[in-house]
């Protein structure tokens, strides 16, 4: 295989890797939004009712809200990573198509 093709490959497999990855943002956001509504109220639950359980509820809910946004910032860094890749392999692509075009 010739390397102009195996960039071109491996840029149909970052584009198809950047196109799961966004649609992991988008859930992880949606789950996000979600969980700050769970952390508002268990908030609002400690808060008026001032008991362990209502302690124990906002604490758990806090620790999956944090979560979500660390599993959230890791597929943020992942796409930019790709989106990285994505534009060396389009510079090499570039690279190896000038030869041809000096060749025209």
């Amino acid at each position: 295989m010739t390397r102009r093709l195996q960039v071109k490959s491996r840029l149909v497999a970052v584009s198809e890797e950047m196109d799961r990855a966004r649609s992991e943002i988008e859930i992880l956001r949606e789950q996000l939004r979600f969980q700050e509504d769970v952390l508002k109220e268990t908030r609002v639950r400690l808060l008026v009712a001032e008991t362990p359980l209502a302690d124990r509820e906002f604490r758990i809910a806090s620790d999956d809200h944090r979560r979500i946004e660390r599993v959230l910032q890791d597929a943020e860094g992942t796409l930019a990573a790709l989106a990285e890749e994505q534009d060396r392999l389009l510079a090499a692509l570039s690279e190896t198509a000038l030869p041809e075009r000096e060749a025209g």
